[in-house]
């Protein structure tokens, strides 16, 4: 298969292809961009009974090409037992201004084994190959820190990467620095004594001075299994943590309720913008975050998805398990996946102080018919979803990692949350592997459908079923790229 150049980048307010630097001059110029034509996908093996690497996955996404939903290349890790999770860049839009740079670099870290590779996107980007590894001994005498999560580009030349914990998996929220060039370690980036005590995610806006990181709990907990008897020990995470952006220093917790484990946190794209959502997954509700007239931040919860009460299942009542979400990159729709009801959510965010539900589909889950799970009381549906089946297969596990299109019209979801926590509540995943599915939206007036033709089977992997994570596009999308 021919390798392919990344696809030029559009100048602002036009059309036409330039230099400009990385990415796009504005949220709304990316939606102006290419087509997605390729995505890339880590792919899992650790607590598959396999003992063999992890991989990233490159999917064919044109619908014009004969290897349509496809996985076309594989780039094996060379450990084993990484957990490769998620993924950012070397440089994104974050670094429009600056011609000399280019997004060629897909810094990808293994969640468990604190290993960080950086592989090669720009040299053919339909067979990407590993150029560098930053071994966890660094990371762990240099920083301080473990477990590797969200990577973030910043304007200054660094790759900013959040961290779950501490070396010996204790709680620690912190964040390391690498060089975007030579990728060597250059610290912390955070300065003072201070430290919120567990990490996740993050997003910042400079233009509001400020840094905002989340929680999802203790990593040696985690790595367990959900354990109902966990909840009320502080053990999961339950702040938004507010940086100052300029001094680093750690400033403010917002508390979002104990045990409510706020994971995903997405700013509006507007650089302007004072706010934005996190999803809470224990918790099942979305928070509005948002600066107040004294110049702190506060929050305020503004979706919650009811709980089902149940039988057959780990507990009484069922959360939804909201995993993921995103923003459209004009600030318009909120998708969100709940992963243990098995739907993905649209709302129109016009007025963000209240949302609008405006599209469901249901794509799996933990409550569909037939299985070993009874729904005796649900605030919502009037009966238990139909299993989901697409080309003859029944999906397994339900909707967790999201990924929208440049344009806003498709939506790609993946279906492993963390491998540990596939085994338990989603033991099938294990057996037969994960999937990729491809939603339309409807950008008018909202609304949310399967598109039958597209369906990536993670389970007739070579190495046989793995389990597939987040998503990127060569180009950036709208959870990798931040304007400043």
């Amino acid at each position: 298969m021919e390798a392919e150049s990344v696809p030029p980048q559009v100048e602002s307010g036009t059309g036409k292809c330039g230099s400009c630097g990385p990415g796009y001059a504005s949220p709304l110029d990316a939606m102006k961009g290419p087509r997605e034509e390729i995505i890339y996908v880590p792919c899992i093996y650790r607590n598959t009974g396999k003992k063999i690497p992890d991989f990233l996955a490159t999917v064919d996404v044109d619908p014009k090409s004969p290897c349509y939903s496809q996985v076309i290349h594989r780039l094996p890790m060379p450990n084993v037992g990484d957990e490769l999770h998620h993924s950012g860049w070397n440089v994104c839009s974050s670094c429009f201004g600056d011609r000399g740079r280019s997004r060629n670099r897909l810094v990808l870290p293994g969640l468990v084994s604190s290993r960080i590779y950086v592989v090669d996107v720009g040299t053919e980007p339909r067979a990407p190959r590993l150029c560098q590894v930053v071994n966890p001994e660094d990371v762990f005498w240099k920083c301080g820190l473990g477990y590797p999560h969200t990577s973030h580009c910043l304007g200054s030349g660094e790759v900013m990467i959040s961290t779950l914990g501490d070396p010996a998996g204790n709680g620690k929220g912190g964040f390391i620095l690498l060089d975007a060039e030579t990728f060597e370690i250059k610290g912390t980036w955070e300065k003072g004594d201070e430290a919120p005590p567990m990490g996740y995610d993050f997003w910042y806006q400079p233009r509001h001075n400020v840094l905002i990181s989340t929680e999802w709990g203790i990593p040696k907990v985690l790595g367990y299994g959900f354990d109902p008897n966990d909840l009320g020990k502080g053990r999961y995470g339950r702040r938004l943590n507010v940086w100052d952006w300029s001094t680093h220093r750690y400033i403010q917790a917002i508390d979002v309720g104990e045990d409510s484990a706020p994971l995903e946190i997405r700013f509006l794209h507007n650089p302007n913008a004072s706010e934005g959502f996190v999803g809470c997954t224990i918790s099942s509700a979305i928070h509005r975050f948002y600066k107040t007239e004294r110049g702190d931040w506060a929050a305020e919860k503004v979706i919650q998805v009811p709980s089902k009460k149940v039988e057959g299942w780990l507990l009484p009542e069922m959360p939804g398990f909201i995993t993921d979400i995103l923003i459209s990159l004009d600030d318009r729709f909120l998708y969100f996946s709940n992963w243990l009801h098995g739907d993905v959510r649209q709302y129109d965010i016009s007025d963000t102080r209240r949302p609008k539900l405006v599209g469901q589909v249901f794509v799996g889950g933990s409550i569909t018919k037939g299985g070993p799970v009874r729904v005796c009381e649900d605030e919502e549906l009037q009966s238990q979803p139909e299993p989901f089946v697409i080309q003859g297969k029944k999906i397994p596990g339900g909707p967790q990692m999201l990924q929208l299109s440049l344009d806003g019209r498709r939506l790609y979801v993946s279906t492993s949350l963390f491998s540990t926590w596939d085994r338990q509540f989603y033991p099938e995943l294990i057996r037969e592997g994960a999937v990729m599915l491809q939603l339309d939206v409807d950008t008018e007036r909202g609304g949310l459908s399967v598109n039958p033709k597209f369906l990536v089977d993670f389970g007739k992997e070579p190495g046989g079923p793995c389990l597939a994570h987040e998503m990127r596009y060569p180009g950036g999308d709208c959870t990798s790229d931040i304007w400043v």
